[in-house]
């Protein structure tokens, strides 16, 4: 294993942990601020197509978010995992999800939506930067999706403000998501990227 990969794995580690410390209560208290200041980013305020995720263990729960976003009329996908990729999938708010052997639900009619249609992702992790740049589960899913996306969609990492660290870890083929949201703060990366890069003369 090389350096960049045990890395990575050290600190999916040590977030595993710390995440699954959370208790039940903080957690239900910290989802319902990560939801208020989700629904307050104008990206999402205006998106008419998002590519939610089915949470499961310990991550921020996404089934009010879902709930919400069908609430408010707008097309909500979910991905599913397609040989070794995810693609995404409408997932109205009548039908049941698939259970799957991997951790997440899956949608009941896996009909792939071209990734250009979706207006914002909110994408899971295992811990974040300021920069944008995140470590999941270690699948790279994520990334090659987020490259087939594009700048078609904002990308949004949500989690606890636990899981927001100094530096991640990364690679050329790790993407780095547009913003973080969590219960204390809304990370703007793109921005927190400019600011990081050096000044030319």
């Amino acid at each position: 294993m090389d350096s960049l990969a045990r890395r990575k794995a050290a600190l999916r580690a040590r977030m595993r942990r710390m995440r699954v410390a959370i208790s039940p209560q903080e957690r239900a208290a910290s989802a319902e601020r990560v939801m208020s200041r989700l629904f307050d980013v104008p990206a999402l305020q205006t998106a008419r197509t998002v590519l939610s995720f089915s949470s499961f263990g310990s991550e921020v729960p996404t089934e009010w978010i879902a709930r919400r976003l069908h609430d408010e009329g707008r097309r909500v996908l979910l991905p599913f995992v397609e040989g070794h990729d995810i693609e995404a999938a409408e997932a109205p708010a009548s039908d049941s999800l698939v259970a799957t052997d991997y951790g997440p639900m899956e949608p009941t009619e896996r009909v792939a939506v071209h990734p250009t249609e979706v207006d914002v992702v909110l994408v899971p992790g295992l811990a974040f930067d300021r920069l944008g740049y995140r470590v999941g589960y270690g699948g790279g899913h994520y990334d090659r999706y987020l490259v087939r996306v594009g700048t078609y969609a904002v990308r949004v990492g949500i989690a606890f403000h636990a899981q927001l660290v100094p530096a991640v870890p990364h690679g050329v083929e790790d993407e780095p998501v547009d913003l973080v949201v969590t219960e204390a703060e809304t990370v703007d990366c793109r921005a927190e990227r400019r600011a990081s890069k050096p000044s030319g003369r």
